[in-house]
């Protein structure tokens, strides 16, 4: 009798460690790619904080450049990204790997990409740079972003139709692009950055973008939804939440403000999602729960 009891015990004790086992790995693990632009933390740690809080996802960030987000998506080592700039930003990696993703549509309408300087230069058109001596003011640079990202590509692509063969694009970071921006700001210098918006910098300094009449940089942009193939399938309630995410420019640029001000992206999309339940609500409606 004992024996069976025994035996009884460590039956229910086995079948408890398998239930335990089963619900611990029953979560869904979400690994979402993005660029380290300040538009792109905020949007993917508003996602990141929606799946976990509300969808119970485990979500892994994997922070890398424009070309690399793409290929993770496309190969599958990435599940999703809302970091595409189309039609003109990334319109050689759509290219490239568009038939190994699924395009989920626009998550924000309204951005725009292009050379921008501060309001008090006495400039208003790409054509303008062409002009030596404020080439030399500008110690012939344009400060760039990170090597690879679309704007890049596109604004060397510029400096070739202008004519601007006195300039460097200068590569570093969006991060440091804008704190040389703030720098020549507060101190009332020239300065041309690679601009895109929203970003916080709008809202912090009064700036303006260089007309373009040749059109290099496009008309205004949408940032789209991008996943793996068969996340449909394999993560039908992630897939509904990406596909039923979209906010606007002034959202986003809450949150941007917010991290810029000292908060941690996590603080920043945690406050935006507990202040716009409505908003997070149409997310994620239909999901299961």
């Amino acid at each position: 009798m004992k024996k069976k009891n025994i035996g009884l015990f460590l039956l229910v004790i086995m079948m408890i460690t398998v239930i335990a086992g089963c619900s611990s790995t029953s979560k869904e693990k979400v690994k979402l790619a993005y660029v380290a632009w300040d538009s792109e933390i905020a949007s993917t740690y508003v996602v990141k904080e929606v799946l976990e809080t509300k969808l119970g996802a485990t979500v892994e960030m994997l922070q890398v450049d424009a070309g690399p987000m793409w290929a993770g998506v496309a190969d599958g080592s990435a599940d999703a990204m809302v970091a595409a700039w189309l039609p003109s930003t990334h319109a050689a990696y759509l290219e490239k790997y568009g038939s190994k993703i699924e395009d989920l549509g626009a998550n924000l309408n309204g951005t725009k990409v292009g050379l921008a300087v501060p309001a008090y230069m006495d400039i208003n058109s790409i054509e303008d740079l062409k002009n030596s001596d404020l080439a030399g003011k500008l110690s012939n640079r344009i400060i760039g972003i990170e090597p690879g990202a679309g704007i890049m590509t596109t604004t060397e692509k510029a400096i070739a139709e202008y004519g601007l063969s006195e300039y460097t694009l200068l590569e570093s970071s969006s991060a440091a692009m804008a704190q040389e921006l703030q720098k020549a700001y507060d101190n009332n210098e020239p300065i041309v950055v690679t601009g895109w918006t929203p970003h916080w910098m709008f809202a912090n300094m009064d700036l303006k973008y260089l007309e373009d009449p040749k059109g290099v940089y496009g008309a205004d942009e949408q940032i789209h939804t991008m996943v793996r193939q068969g996340l449909k399938e394999d993560m039908p309630n992630v897939y509904k939440f990406l596909d039923q995410f979209e906010w606007t420019a002034e959202d986003m640029a809450k949150v941007m403000v917010e991290v810029q001000g000292g908060k941690s992206p996590e603080e920043a999309a945690k406050t935006w999602v507990e202040n716009n339940p409505d908003k997070v609500n149409a997310w994620i409606q239909g999901v299961e729960l």
